[in-house]
């Protein structure tokens, strides 16, 4: 689907197609639907950008705390996002071994114990093994430097947006990586994303 198109969509389509770019939060899509028409890729993306940042830091909190737990209830329910089932399964968190399901509900707690808001990391470039040790480390950081982290990391949302509108060469989305491990990704949380990096 190309930009012309996602422009001419009525609120209700707008909202069907892009609610879940930003995982669970449709109100964010809602929220930009009025500002069509979007020039391309970049200027939507700016757009949930210019949204999410203006949000008050409790409400950056709010949306990181719509991600669900990794290889939590949901996706033994069956009750995922298909985006985010994807990028779960695609990190095998669907062929835990008794032990490593044991352990990873057991830091799933704990980190959300400690910051408020589930483990959040780009299961799409990462793999079990990954997962499991960035879980287990990044529990241990301080609050701010892991809201930071934990918002870098929803690079994946570019990539479903990317999936669903049709870019040009200049326009495509930013790859999703790993804090400092891959290529690093623009953030639909400026502020904090500039403050991770200063």
């Amino acid at each position: 689907m190309d930009m012309a198109t996602v422009n001419a969509l009525p609120y209700e389509d707008f909202v069907n197609l892009l609610g879940n770019v930003v995982e669970k939060c449709p109100i964010i899509t809602a929220a930009v639907w009025s500002g069509r028409p979007f020039l391309n890729f970049a200027a939507l993306e700016a757009a949930i950008s210019e949204f999410i940042d203006a949000l008050p830091e409790s409400g950056k909190e709010g949306v990181l705390r719509c991600h669900p737990d990794l290889a939590g209830r949901d996706l033994r329910g069956g009750t995922l996002t298909r985006e985010s089932r994807e990028e779960q399964t695609g990190a095998g968190m669907d062929a835990l071994t008794s032990a490593e399901a044991s352990r990873v509900t057991r830091l799933n707690e704990e980190y959300k114990e400690r910051f408020g808001f589930p483990f959040i990391i780009c299961a799409r470039l990462s793999d079990k093994a990954t997962v499991l040790r960035q879980l287990s480390e990044r529990r241990r950081n301080e609050r701010a430097v892991e809201r930071a982290r934990a918002v870098e990391e929803p690079g994946a949302q570019n990539y479903s947006l990317g999936r669903l509108v049709r870019c040009g060469p200049q326009e495509r989305p930013p790859k999703c990586g790993l804090y400092r491990e891959r290529q690093s990704v623009k953030s639909v949380f400026p502020s904090l994303n500039r403050s991770l990096h200063s």
